[in-house]
């Protein structure tokens, strides 16, 4: 029996070598996605009428005597535009590096004319790969417990759920935004356990992923506020008095960057969102819309706009992108009138709130198919493979927003003890994750308030994406720190660095 034991604990260490929990992590993830986005019939997203900010632009348009199909199917192939490309993006945004490297790709291993979306799903299977062994690690490092398997099990569940894999074979953000995501907090964590003696990498690692997060899309520019507060926690890392000047620029650059992908928003972009903050917020969650509106003078016949889209799929009252429109409603309000509104307002701003609360956790996207016609799916169909943590969250997360605030103050208290314990024990790791934290939960409570104020309830779970990937590595971290016994106090059992 002795013998039987220690040979079983010689494997589980060859074993444990071979195999550490951010390698095993990151393997079972590339099987999961590698499945969905590259195995025929490939699984992706369809477009919803947003990819074309992502196209043309980067010289992808939709191929010529093909039907294209809008949120019914998934479309694989698309035309490479051969000469000049007069189209310019509507947006500032990093999302063009990724794609043209994509393109970049397809041109190189498979056509200069034709555009397969596998090649976009690579780039963001790479990207995505990258950072779920760093998060891995950073929630598992120093300790050599096996417990660590199940903080591994529990990434794979919960990031390598097919609600965010599905995105990789798309021209929406939300993936390089999910892998910027979880590279960024993964060197956040990584500096304050000290797992390498360099730190600049990890410093650039940091700068590089907040700052291609921040600029991906518009409705991130507030994030910059976000990211200050966590960059801030790095003036507490020792022997860095030389570097603080270098910290405040970098902090700097992540607010100019927010700043300009605010105010470089395209007119066309501006007047969609404006709009739809009114009918999709406005004019919603009220018994009369049209007298509220009325009372802050705007023409009670708007009201028939309640819930349409700026590019509505079906009947609508009056087009919004007509002159009508954009001469006599949108000058009448902005984004001061609508704060304003909802303050006069607050039981319906309240019941809004509520509904954001509600999707806070449904990751999936249900307005769009997730299979290609050729599949022979119905059209919408929805993947099921490997959905049980987004089901799960989705059904049984409290739908309430006051929930959520208790929640984010819970955590941000639990941190606050834990870094000062930290600060009298002369550790930085506390002070490191406290700032994270309440970074996070600054997006997981603000990100919902701005979504409904900026464009209501249109595409809620598109715009509040960052909400759920915030409260998921918060959640992970939480998990880690108990399963590793340093939720109080930093990992105090001996710490080895490479």
């Amino acid at each position: 029996m002795a013998i039987l034991k220690q040979r079983f604990g010689q494997v589980a260490r060859v074993f444990q070598k071979l195999m550490p929990p951010p390698l095993l992590a990151m393997l079972i993830c590339a099987g999961l996605a590698g499945y969905l986005i590259f195995i025929p019939p490939i699984n992706g997203l369809a477009d919803n009428g947003d990819f074309y900010r992502a196209m043309y632009s980067n010289g992808i348009y939709k191929l010529l005597g093909t039907h294209y199909n809008y949120f019914g199917y998934v479309t694989q192939h698309f035309g490479l535009m051969k000469y000049y490309n007069e189209y310019r993006s509507v947006t500032f945004s990093s999302q063009p590096i990724f794609v043209r490297l994509a393109v970049g790709l397809n041109k190189l291993f498979y056509s200069r004319t034709v555009f397969d979306i596998r090649f976009m799903g690579l780039v963001n299977y790479g990207l995505y790969l990258g950072s779920i062994y760093l998060l891995t690690d950073a929630l598992t490092f120093p300790s050599k417990r096996w417990r660590n398997y199940l903080i591994a099990g529990l990434v794979v569940f919960v990031f390598g759920d097919s609600s965010f894999t599905l995105y990789f074979n798309s021209f929406f953000a939300e993936p390089q935004m999910l892998s910027m995501t979880l590279y960024s907090f993964s060197s956040i964590m990584l500096l304050a356990r000290q797992r390498y003696r360099r730190r600049w990498p990890l410093l650039l690692v940091f700068m590089l992923s907040t700052l291609l997060l921040i600029s991906s899309k518009s409705q991130n520019a507030p994030l910059a506020l976000s990211y200050t507060v966590v960059a801030l926690g790095l003036l507490f890392l020792p022997h860095f008095k030389a570097q603080r000047l270098y910290l405040f620029a970098g902090i700097g650059i992540l607010l100019i960057t927010g700043g300009l992908t605010y105010t470089l928003i395209g007119k066309n972009f501006t007047s969609i969102n404006q709009y739809q903050a009114f009918s999709h917020g406005v004019l919603t969650q009220t018994g009369d819309p049209s007298k509220a509106i009325a009372t802050n003078g705007i023409d009670e016949q708007y009201a028939l706009m309640k819930d349409q889209d700026y590019y509505a799929k079906q009947f609508a009252a009056i087009q919004p992108p007509q002159s009508y429109v954009e001469k006599n409603l949108l000058p009448k309000y902005n984004f001061v009138w609508i704060v304003k509104y909802y303050m006069g307002h607050l039981k319906q701003f309240g019941k809004l709130m509520d509904l954001t609360a509600a999707d806070v956790m449904i990751t999936q996207t249900k307005a769009v198919g997730d299979y290609t016609k050729a599949s022979g799916a119905s059209p919408g169909q929805q993947v099921t493979f490997f959905t049980g943590y987004s089901a799960i969250a989705g059904a049984f997360f409290p739908q309430k927003f006051a929930f959520n605030c208790l929640l984010a103050v819970a955590f941000v208290m639990v941190y606050a003890v834990g870094m000062y314990n930290d600060l009298r024990q002369h550790e930085i790791e506390g002070v490191l994750r406290f700032c994270l934290v309440l970074g996070l939960m600054t997006i997981f409570i603000f990100v919902p308030i701005i979504s409904i104020v900026g464009d209501g309830d249109a595409d809620l779970a598109k715009h509040i994406f960052m909400v759920p990937v915030s409260l998921d590595l918060t959640f992970l971290l939480f998990i880690s720190d108990i399963l590793n016994h340093r939720l109080w106090h930093a990992y105090r059992e001996g710490t080895t660095t490479e």
